[in-house]
Parts: C-alpha cells; sequence; structure tokens
C-alpha cells in the first residue's frame, strides 16, 4: 500500500492555477473551481468570467468587505478587476457558446476515461436538476477541465470507463485535476500528467479501476 497525502481543496486549486496560461479567458464553475480565483500565479493576466454576466471578475474579498450585489454564478461575493465589465446574461451565454473562452473548470459527479461529463444530476428520486449554463460551457470553450475528489464518500472512482450519471456533455473533458493525480482524457483513455507524492502508479490505477497511460513513455 502506497504512503501519500491526498491535495486538499487550497493545493487542487493551486495546481489547476499553475496550468492557466496568460492572457487567458477561463470560467469557474460553482463549487470547487471557484477557488481557482485566489491563487492565479502574479505576474500573469487571467481574464476571470462568470456566466451571470461578468468579465474581469477577481478573487473572494476580504471579510467584511463583501458587495452582495457583486457576485458570481454560485451567489458568492466576489470582486472586480480594473477594466471588469457587467452586462446581460444572454450576452454572457453567447460568449460562452460562440467559443470565446480559453478554459472552463467544472466540478462533476463523473468523468469517462475518453471526457464524457456527468455533472448535473446523479438521477436519484428527488434530487432536484440545476444544469445551469454547464452544459454551454462545457461544450463552448475550447477547452474543458474537471476539478473534483478522485473518489467518493464510498470510495468508489469518479473517473469511469462509461458514465451512469445524466450526461452534460459528449467527449469534451480534456483534463481531470482531482486530489490524488491529474489526468488527460484521450481517445486512447486516461494519461497521466502527475500524481501526488508517494502514490504508486499501480495503486491509482486500481483505485481508478482502469488502465492509465504514463505521459512520459505513453505505456
Amino acid at each position: 500500500m502506497s504512503h501519500y497525502q491526498r491535495r486538499d481543496k487550497v493545493a487542487l486549486a493551486r495546481r489547476v492555477a499553475q496550468d492557466i496560461p496568460d492572457g487567458a479567458y477561463v470560467n469557474l464553475g460553482i463549487g470547487m473551481p471557484t477557488q481557482v480565483a485566489n491563487h492565479l500565479p502574479e505576474g500573469i493576466e487571467v481574464i476571470l468570467h462568470s456566466e451571470n454576466g461578468l468579465l474581469g471578475m477577481g478573487p473572494a474579498p476580504a471579510a467584511g468587505h463583501e458587495d452582495y450585489d457583486l457576485i458570481n454564478a454560485g451567489k458568492q461575493p466576489v470582486t472586480l478587476q480594473p477594466g471588469g465589465a457587467y452586462f446581460h446574461h444572454a450576452d454572457s451565454f453567447a460568449m460562452m457558446r460562440g467559443g470565446h473562452l480559453d478554459i472552463c473548470v467544472l466540478g462533476a459527479f463523473q468523468v469517462s476515461a475518453t471526457g464524457d461529463l456527468a455533472n448535473w444530476s446523479t438521477g436519484e428520486p428527488g434530487s432536484i436538476p440545476a444544469v445551469g449554463g454547464a452544459m454551454d460551457l462545457a461544450i463552448g470553450a475550447k477547452q474543458t477541465w474537471v476539478m473534483m475528489d478522485l473518489l467518493t464518500r464510498q470510495g468508489q472512482s469518479k473517473v469511469v470507463s462509461a458514465c451512469t450519471y445524466p450526461l452534460t456533455g459528449i467527449g469534451c473533458v480534456k483534463r481531470i485535476y482531482t486530489d490524488l493525480a491529474t489526468l488527460e482524457c484521450t481517445p486512447r483513455g486516461l494519461r497521466l500528467i502527475d500524481k501526488v507524492e508517494g502514490l504508486q502508479a499501480a495503486e491509482l490505477e486500481r483505485l481508478v479501476g482502469l488502465p492509465i497511460l504514463d505521459a512520459l513513455t505513453g505505456n
């Protein structure tokens, strides 16, 4: 058994943030992805988009400085960078659907090895579906990244051979950032980008239940 430490939510947000290139237009989904805004590297400009009609969104405000007229799509208070803009949500969705976003970062219930995304409903009786703008983002952005824990609370992998939950998008996910590893979805299946220190590749494959190609060797 490997001895390793999972990335906490802050470490995971930092890991995602370090891969966002200078000048990128990025949408951060509701939940864990919103934390990425607080960990963008210094010295680069990333233009954050929120589907409720914000461009140039900044990090969360300091305690006591919240303005609840200035919120993201998850109703969390945010800040606005110099030059930022407000606009109608119809214009916001036109940006999303028109291919103007370089990256969107979304949470997920399941992601398949080939990049299918299920993030809006588990299909359980009594659950309230809330697809929101996720399907527009997943297909409209040039790259869709998922940020989530690798395993459910019951220890089952959220990365699967085929999604069993209702799909948000087909073949749209490029990368999966988790608390244990970063994976790439390819037509050949999963490829390993990195993993936490101490976690052996064989143990990661056992947890996921799928073969994982090594990005360096191709095997």
